[in-house]
């Protein structure tokens, strides 16, 4: 994988790689995983991924902002938004440095 962004096809090239299945296969098993985590965030649920973190949904409420330009109030609706949560794990390797 190069780069600094990872994509769909770089992930199914490595399921293709490490697992072994035909790359028509990767690209399906990846577009499956990613398409289960978006149904369950969809649907308001939690996603926990063991080693790696939590993808949360939240709620917040109704509050007012204000145009950065203008200066103007402009009333934000009730909106549900997700965060990522990392692991400890993750964190720990990220701060070390690790590269794999």
């Amino acid at each position: 994988m190069g780069g600094t962004t990872i994509t769909r096809a770089d992930l199914s090239e490595v399921v293709y790689q490490k697992v072994g299945l035909s790359r028509t296969e990767s690209a399906a098993l990846v577009e499956l995983v990613l398409r289960e985590i978006t149904d369950c965030l969809a649907r308001g649920e939690n996603v926990k991924l063991s080693s790696f973190g939590s993808f949360v949904v939240r709620q917040k409420g109704r509050r007012i902002g204000r145009n950065p330009k203008t200066g103007e109030e402009v009333p934000i609706e009730p909106r549900r938004v997700m965060v990522f949560k990392p692991s400890n794990i993750l964190k720990s390797r990220i701060n070390d440095g690790k590269k794999r």
